[in-house]
C-alpha cells in the first residue's frame, strides 16, 4: 500500500524528502497515516529565504499592519477548524483535547492580535520612559526595541501539535520576524495541515512561515546572532540543543520550555464537604486525563494534608473510574490514547521506575475496557495513581516523570513542608493551591514562587471563570526556572520582545522625538499654523504644540471649586488647619488647576475632534496659590492608529498637558487621551 510521504514547505515550495522515510501511525488504529523524512533537505536555502525574503517584508510592516494580519489569520483558521478537528483524530485526541490544541492555538492568534493596541503604529517598540541624563536637560537617553533581522526556530513538542506551533510563531509575528516551524514527528501531519491553510490563505508575506515535518537533525548548524530558538519538549535534549557550540558562539537567544514535575496543593482548610475539596479533586481528575496526560503542565505530584490523604485518595479514585477510554469518536468516551507505541512504551518503563518506591493505589499497565477500540492496534494506557508516604525522603516521584495519565499522592504536615515538597522538583511550569484561606494562599505562593513560573490560587470566588491549574494565557508567560528549562514564552509585550533587540539612544529631547516618534520633555516645540483641535488625525504631528493664554487663579475659584466638587479637603477650605502642613496658605485643588488648563487649551467650536476619554500620568508638581498665573503648553505627544469603527475613521492623539506658572516652572503635568477624526473617511 502506498503510504503519503508528509511534505515540507521550504524556500516558498512544498517540498518532500528523499527515500521511504519513517511511518506514523494512527494512534487509536495502528493503521499508517504517512511516511516522513528530511534527506536531501537544505536547511540552509530555509534560512537564506527567511532572512532575505520573510524578514525585510515583516520588519517593514508596523505593529498595527502585522497584528491585523493575526487577526485575519485567526479568523481564517477558525473557519477551517473543523478539517484541523478531522486530523486531530489520529493523534488519540478527545475533542475536548483537541480544542485546548487547536481552538486554543487559534485563540493565542487572535489574542495576539489584540495586543497591537499596546504597541505604537511604527515598525519598531519605544520602551519605557525617557532617561534624564544631564542637569540641563539637553542630554536624554531612552531605549528602542527593533526585530532582530534573522529568524526564529520553534522545535515543538508532540502533544500540541497546533497551539505549540501557533502560540509561539503569533508572537515572533507581530514582533516582526519569520520562523521555520519543526514539530516534533510523532504528530507532524497535523501541523502540516494548518500550515498548508495558512500558505494557501496568502494572509502573511512570503517567507513568514516555513515548515520542517519530521526529525530536525541539523536543523540548527545554521543559526546566527540575529537569530532566536525556542524549545518545547524534555529537559535532557532542550539541554543538549541549549549547549550546541552554534548556538554558544553566536550568543543566540534560547527559550527552553521543558517537562516538569508540576504540582497542585490541597490547602488544609479545604477538607470533605467544602466547595474547595471538590474543586481539587475536580481539577486534579481533569489533569491526569486531559490529553491523555500528555500535557507538559499536567499535574505530577498531589500535595495534600496528611490528614486527608485517605479521602483524597477515594475521591480522585471514584473519580478516575468514571474516565471511559477509548476511540474518541465514539460518544462517551472521555480519554483516548497515547500519541503512539513509542510513547506508550516510554510512559510504562517511568511508571516501573515509580513504583519502586511508591504505591500504585489506582490503575493498571494491563489491558482495561475500552469503547470501540481495540487494546493491542491503540497505545492505550489506564489512569494511574500513585501514593507515596515518604515525599521528603525519596526522588523518584520529584525526579521521574511519566508523560502520561500518571500522578503521585504526596502527603505533608505543614504548610511550610508542603513548600518544601513542592521545590524538590527543582523548577516546573506550574504549581496550584485550592484553598478558601487567602493566608494559606498568601504564604504558599511567597514561599513556592521561586521555583514555579505560574502558581494558580483556586476557590470557590475564581472557580467559573478559571481557565485551570494546566492552561498557560497569551498574556502571563509561560515557563518556569530550573528543571522547567528557565525560559519564558508568550507574557504579552514580554513575550514579544523575545524577538527584538532592546537598543540605548542617547541624544538631545529634540532628536529622540524623531527617532521615538514620542514627543520627549524637553524638546523643541513646532508651530502647527492653527489650534490643534482644528487639524485632522492625519494633518498633527509629533511634538507640535500650542501655547495657550494664560489665567490666574482667585480664592474665589477655589470656594467655587470646592463647593462644585464637594471637594473640601481643609488644605483648599480651612486655612486654620495648616500648621504642621508643606503648605503656606489656601492651595488650588491640583483638580481644578486641570480643569483650568482644559479651558484654556480646548477650542470650543465643532472640529475633528471627537472626545477625550482618559488621562495618563497625572501629577501635581508644585502648589498654586491664589494670585498664581497659570498657562498651558499642549503638545502632541504620540499618535496612535484605530481601526475604523461606526463607520468613523479615527485615530488617538495623546497630547502632554504641561501647565506652568508666572516663574516658567511646571505646575501641573498630564497626558490626555483624544480621539480625533481622519480626514480620509474610506
Amino acid at each position: 500500500m502506498m503510504i503519503d510521504k508528509i511534505p515540507h514547505f521550504i524556500a516558498g515550495e512544498w517540498i518532500h524528502g528523499d527515500g521511504d522515510g519513517e511511518v506514523l501511525h494512527h494512534a487509536i488504529t495502528g493503521e499508517a497515516v504517512g511516511t516522513h523524512t528530511i534527506k536531501g533537505l537544505d536547511f540552509s536555502a530555509a534560512y537564506d529565504y527567511a532572512r532575505n525574503v520573510g524578514n525585510p517584508a515583516l520588519r517593514k510592516m508596523t505593529f498595527q499592519e502585522r497584528g491585523l494580519m493575526l487577526k485575519a489569520l485567526a479568523f481564517h483558521l477558525m473557519e477551517k477548524k473543523e478539517q484541523f478537528y478531522e486530523v486531530s483524530k489520529a493523534t488519540g485526541a478527545t475533542r475536548i483535547d483537541s480544542w485546548i490544541d487547536i481552538e486554543g492555538g487559534i485563540g493565542n492568534v487572535f489574542s495576539n492580535a489584540s495586543l497591537r493596541r499596546q504597541f505604537p503604529n511604527t515598525s519598531y517598540h519605544v520602551d519605557g520612559d525617557m532617561v534624564g541624563l544631564s542637569k540641563g536637560g539637553s542630554f536624554v537617553g531612552h531605549h528602542i526595541m527593533v526585530p532582530k533581522e534573522g529568524v526564529a526556530v520553534h522545535i515543538n513538542a508532540f502533544n500540541f501539535p497546533v497551539w505549540g506551533m501557533l502560540e509561539k510563531a503569533a508572537v515572533n509575528w507581530l514582533a516582526g520576524m519569520p520562523c521555520i516551524i519543526k514539530p516534533a514527528e510523532q504528530t507532524c501531519y497535523l501541523t502540516q495541515a494548518v500550515v498548508k491553510e495558512i500558505i494557501d490563505s496568502g494572509i502573511l508575506p512570503d517567507g513568514a512561515l516555513q515548515l520542517v515535518s519530521g526529525y530536525g537533525n541539523g536543523i540548527l548548524d545554521y543559526v546566527d546572532s540575529q537569530d532566536v530558538v525556542t524549545f518545547t519538549g524534555s529537559f535532557e535534549t532542550g539541554k543538549k540543543l541549549k549547549t550546541l557550540p552554534q548556538i554558544i558562539e553566536n550568543s543566540v537567544p534560547f527559550n527552553l520550555e521543558a517537562d516538569s514535575l508540576n504540582c497542585a496543593v490541597l490547602g488544609e482548610d479545604a477538607v470533605p464537604g467544602t466547595a474547595e475539596f471538590d474543586l481539587f479533586i475536580k481539577e486534579v481528575r481533569k489533569e491526569i486525563t486531559v490529553k491523555a496526560g500528555q500535557k507538559c503542565t499536567a499535574v505530577r505530584r498531589i500535595i495534600v494534608p496528611e490528614k486527608l490523604v485517605e479521602d483524597v485518595q477515594i475521591a480522585l479514585g471514584k473519580a478516575l473510574t468514571k474516565t471511559t477510554i477509548g476511540d474518541p469518536s465514539v460518544e462517551g468516551v472521555r480519554m483516548g490514547a497515547l500519541a503512539g507505541k513509542e510513547q506508550l512504551a516510554e510512559v510504562t518503563k517511568k511508571v516501573a521506575e515509580l513504583a519502586k518506591t511508591s504505591e500504585m493505589v489506582y490503575g493498571t499497565l494491563d489491558k482495561v475496557e475500552l469503547m470501540g477500540a481495540d487494546w493491542d492496534k491503540g497505545a492505550f494506557i489506564s489512569p494511574i495513581l500513585f501514593l507515596n508516604q515518604n515525599p521528603l525522603g525519596v526522588d523518584e516521584p520529584h525526579n521521574v516523570e511519566a508523560f502520561g495519565p500518571v500522578s503521585t499522592i504526596l502527603p505533608y504536615k505543614t504548610i511550610d513542608e508542603a513548600i518544601a515538597i513542592s521545590k524538590k522538583g527543582k523548577g516546573s511550569l506550574v504549581s496550584s493551591i485550592t484553598t478558601a484561606d487567602d493566608k494559606i494562599a498568601t504564604e504558599y505562593t511567597i514561599g513556592a514562587a521561586t521555583h514555579h513560573g505560574r502558581i494558580l490560587v483556586l476557590n470557590e470566588a475564581c472557580a467559573k471563570e478559571s481557565t485551570g491549574h494546566g492552561s498557560p494565557m497569551p498574556m502571563l508567560t509561560h515557563g518556569g526556572p530550573g528543571r522547567a528549562g528557565g525560559g519564558e514564552e508568550m507574557g504579552g509585550k514580554r513575550g514579544v520582545m523575545h524577538y527584538m533587540q532592546r537598543t540605548a539612544i542617547q541624544g538631545s529631547p529634540t532628536t529622540l522625538t524623531e527617532i521615538t516618534q514620542q514627543y520627549q520633555y524637553g524638546g523643541e516645540y513646532k508651530d502647527p499654523g492653527q489650534h490643534l483641535f482644528s487639524k485632522y488625525f492625519e494633518d498633527i504631528e509629533v511634538g507640535e504644540t500650542v501655547i495657550t493664554a494664560k489665567r490666574t487663579v482667585t480664592e474665589t475659584d477655589i470656594v467655587n471649586f470646592a463647593n462644585v466638587s464637594w471637594d473640601h479637603f481643609y488644605a483648599h477650605t480651612d486655612e486654620t488647619s495648616l500648621e504642621g502642613t508643606t503648605f503656606e496658605g489656601r492651595v488650588a485643588h491640583g483638580y481644578f488647576v486641570l480643569s483650568a488648563a482644559a479651558g484654556l487649551f480646548v477650542q470650543a467650536k465643532k472640529g475633528p475632534v471627537l472626545l477625550n476619554y482618559g488621562l495618563e500620568t497625572c501629577r501635581f508638581t508644585k502648589p498654586v496659590y491664589p494670585g498664581a498665573t497659570i498657562g498651558v503648553r499642549l503638545t502632541v505627544k504620540e499618535k496612535v492608529e484605530q481601526e475604523k469603527k461606526d463607520d468613523i475613521a479615527k485615530g488617538i492623539v495623546k497630547f502632554l498637558v504641561d501647565v506652568y506658572d508666572e516663574t516658567g516652572e511646571t505646575v501641573a503635568i498630564a497626558t490626555i487621551l483624544t480621539m480625533i477624526k481622519k480626514k480620509n473617511q474610506d
